[in-house]
């Protein structure tokens, strides 16, 4: 990979790179709290709150799509995080412009010439740019009709399109780039834009292939990782052994003497090694940190004790659903509570990112998911103005939640200062991402829920203690070097994501028709560990204690679980996605096989975006407690469909990572530091492990809102998998992960 001014290099670049694919999907209606605030919930400043998606934002025309002689130019600040988004993108703008994908040039995400869309997260990437691009794409291609239409004399209604060329009734031509000369597309965009009926889509709703596989999968320059620039340094950090050790000692000129090595960076507690190649970097910083002397840091807490100590730190205590008044009685009630674990992303590729400081601005290559937000964090560390600051995302090997990727941007920041001149490429290694990620949050929640007489939901009470799942780059703070300098920097205050969005709340409301419910969420402020996002965020776990709690009152109300559920749903598309695996599966599906179980488990994705009922089949061996999925099968229920397969990529990637959090992975740690610096210490989903067969059942919805994909099923799947645990084992696991070292309860 070499440098070039722009992120993506045009037509023919992006017809060598691949085709196209779907991505995730979000509502505008949804988010109807954002009309009256000034910032949404991805950090953006909101402008035009009557506007649909990211136009909200974004509201000019020509901050989304230009038009010259050169030819077409589509842009987004979403980024591609391996989820196909940047496909579907091209789709949609492809679409509503009347043209092929190849026609266009797509650029995303970069500080200098994209839209500021905050941060790739939480599914909003279809639901917010594909919705901007939906709608703004349609208005440039009516403003260029009208400018042909008022060359020409005749009625708009009068002209057609076709790859890029307007055409009139008496057979007249012109092209886009010849009509965007009588117009300027620096306007605000509408409320309203031009329809076009789903049954006259040529790509939305098709499956075609992606354009960011080919690389990917022939080996070529896919990620920031392959990035080689002309007279590109290598450097190495050499981080505390953990967070708040001080460095007492360093003998810097010995490093310094070492082969290759140009630069060594002492700032504070912030150390870093510059060399020539990158072997050169990697032994120059083997040997700092057996020279380095560190004082030491506060001990960890006890493993054991992690949720207890949840509920004595600080916190503050968020009402998220008061309705309803409590029954005096009940006639059947259960009470439960769950735990969960410290998680890590595990991203396949350790957090890399290249900069360089020259004239004066200083330009970042980076997988963050949020370049606009990382270039303020920089420039604030640095002193820079924003505007002397450039970040350019390039896909990471691995991601999905805030790692370490804003961190290595930092890092490379920082040290391109101090080489000047010359491009630096900083590379963690595997022990630095484990230890020095944001994990995501141990959580501790309790439910008590009852039924009435007639076997009805009755009252619900739930509390949930958790640590922030959103530390993502508001302030310099928040990146690690910026804290280990000699003026440090300190963190800004930690905020929840309010409802219905939610934070560690996430899902934490059950769809379920209630007489009462009583919810909260302690958020606890001081965290014996740096936690943010990882994919779902709290419905991980929120939606796995509800499932769980359905589940027995069902059996307390002598009812089927899947009727149980569909007793208390009147909304008809979650009954839909729920009917349909209820009939795929065969339920209810009995077997005398020792050990087979079989779980159900529904969740709307922040009850404001995708529907996904899930059912799982399984066997777990009476001895070792080995559990093999033997039958997934799904449906869900996104909206309009952007691309068939790639939906299902999606879908089928969420039940692997799913499974692999709710039956493996937990942080190894102790009050001495973390043991999950590599992959012995912190055990994934093997390949002999995956579920054998995966069914995903689409329910297209054509013309509806685009809804979110990319983090609809993880709750569900854990839900689920638990359930069929419970029904294999008689006995209910409440702790994840579900090892043997969960108690039942």
């Amino acid at each position: 990979m070499t440098l070039r001014d722009e992120v993506d290099q045009g037509r023919r670049a992006f017809l060598r790179g691949g085709a196209l694919v779907l991505a995730f999907t979000l509502v505008p209606a949804a988010r109807h709290a954002l009309a009256d605030s000034e910032v949404d919930t991805l950090g953006t400043v909101v402008l035009a709150p009557d506007l649909p998606g990211s136009l909200r934002t974004n509201p000019y025309l020509d901050a989304w799509i230009r038009v010259s002689a050169e030819g077409i130019t589509v842009y987004t600040g979403k980024v591609e995080l391996g989820t196909g988004v940047k496909t579907a993108l091209l789709q949609i703008a492809a679409e509503r412009l009347h043209v092929s994908p190849g026609a266009i040039t797509l650029l995303t995400a970069d500080t200098a010439l994209t839209p500021n869309e905050g941060y790739t997260a939480g599914s909003h990437s279809i639901f917010d740019s594909g919705t901007a691009l939906f709608n703004a794409a349609a208005q440039v291609r009516q403003l260029l009709l009208e400018s042909a239409a008022r060359n020409w004399g005749v009625e708009a209604a009068l002209l057609v399109t076709d790859e890029g060329v307007i055409q009139g009734p008496a057979g007249q031509r012109m092209s886009y780039a010849e009509a965007v000369k009588g117009v300027d597309l620096h306007l605000y965009a509408k409320a309203q834009s031009p329809s076009l009926p789903p049954s006259a889509f040529k790509l939305i709703g098709h499956s075609l292939p992606r354009l960011d596989i080919p690389a990917k999968v022939s080996g070529g320059a896919a990620f920031v990782q392959d990035m080689r620039l002309p007279g590109m340094l290598h450097a190495r950090v050499i981080r505390p052994p953990r967070p708040g050790c001080a460095l007492e000692d360093f003998d810097t000129e010995s490093i310094k003497r070492l082969p290759g090595v140009v630069q060594v960076v002492r700032d504070g507690n912030y150390l870093a090694v510059v060399a020539r190649d990158e072997w050169q970097a990697i032994k120059a910083m083997r040997s700092g940190y057996e020279l380095a002397r560190w004082s030491g840091a506060e001990p960890l807490p006890d493993p054991q004790d992690i949720h207890g100590l949840l509920t004595r730190l600080p916190a503050r205590r968020y009402p998220i659903s008061h309705e309803g008044t409590p029954a005096a009685t009940a006639s059947a009630s259960y009470r439960a509570r769950v735990t969960k674990q410290y998680l890590m992303h595990g991203s396949i590729g350790p957090s890399c990112a290249v900069a360089w400081f020259k004239d004066g601005l200083l330009t970042v290559w980076t997988h963050t998911q949020g370049v606009f937000p990382l270039r303020a964090g920089i420039a604030e560390m640095l002193g820079l103005t924003v505007e002397r600051v450039r970040c350019i995302h390039v896909e990471g090997s691995g991601c999905y939640g805030h790692n370490g990727a804003d961190d290595a941007a930092a890092d490379a920041a920082l040290i391109a200062m101090r080489v000047a001149g010359t491009p630096v490429r900083v590379q963690w290694m595997r022990e630095q991402e484990n230890l020095w990620e944001p994990y995501s949050c141990a959580m501790l929640t309790e439910v008590r829920a009852s039924l009435d007489p007639q076997g009805k939901l009755q009252d619900w009470t739930y509390e949930l203690w958790t640590t922030p799942h959103n530390e993502r780059i508001v302030n310099a703070g928040r990146l690690i070097p910026a804290r280990l300098l000699a003026r440090p920097f300190v963190s800004a205050p930690s905020v929840p994501i309010a409802q219905p969005e939610g934070d560690g709340d996430r899902n934490a409301v059950p769809l379920y028709s209630l007489a009462s419910t009583r919810i909260d969420m302690n958020f606890v402020t001081q965290m014996p560990f740096r936690t943010s996002a990882m994919r779902s965020l709290g419905a991980h776990i929120n939606i796995f204690a509800i499932e769980a709690c359905i589940d027995e009152l069902a059996v307390q109300a002598g009812a089927d679980p899947v009727a149980f559920r569909l007793a208390h749903l009147t909304a008809p598309r979650a009954r839909a996605v729920i009917e349909r695996v209820r009939d795929a599966m065969g339920w209810p599906h009995k077997s005398n096989e020792p050990g087979s179980g079989i779980g159900f488990a529904f969740a709307r994705y922040k009850n404001i975006m995708g529907y996904c009922a899930l059912a799982v089949r399984l066997q777990v061996h009476p001895l070792t407690g080995e559990v093999q999925l033997d039958h997934v099968v799904t449906a869900v229920d996104v909206g309009q469909i952007v691309n068939p397969d790639g939906l299902r990529n999606q879908v089928e990637g969420g039940i692997v990572q799913s499974a692999s959090w709710t039956l493996f992975e937990k942080v190894g740690y102790d009050p001495g530091g973390v043991r999950s610096y590599d992959w012995s210490g912190y055990p994934i989903l093997r390949f002999t492990q995956l579920p054998r067969q995966v069914d995903v059942h689409l329910l297209d919805q054509p013309g509806q809102p685009f809804l979110g994909a990319a983090e609809i099923v993880q709750g569900p799947m854990a839900a689920a998998l638990g359930n069929a645990v419970a029904n294999a084992t008689g006995r209910r696991w409440l702790n994840l992960p579900l090892t043997r070292s969960a108690q039942p309860q």
